[in-house]
């Protein structure tokens, strides 16, 4: 491919993104969004990998007292 395609390809996809980023904005945020509930989840699970390990009934005793 020549320089001079590739700076037009380059050009166009910009503008393209650029274009679906303005009018889909809703995209961009549900992205950024399940991002964020990844980044929270395996810090979640990271979390519960170096705590002692808790009995199901301790769980739902405590589901118990915070209902």
């Amino acid at each position: 491919m020549a320089a001079n395609e590739e700076r037009r390809l380059k050009v166009l996809l910009k503008d393209a993104l650029t274009e679906v980023l303005e009018e889909r904005q809703d995209i961009l945020r549900a992205a950024s969004q399940e991002s964020l509930e990844d980044m929270a989840m395996l810090k979640a699970i990271q979390d519960g990998e170096k705590s002692p390990p808790v009995s199901r009934k301790k769980i739902f005793q405590n589901f118990a007292l915070a209902s």
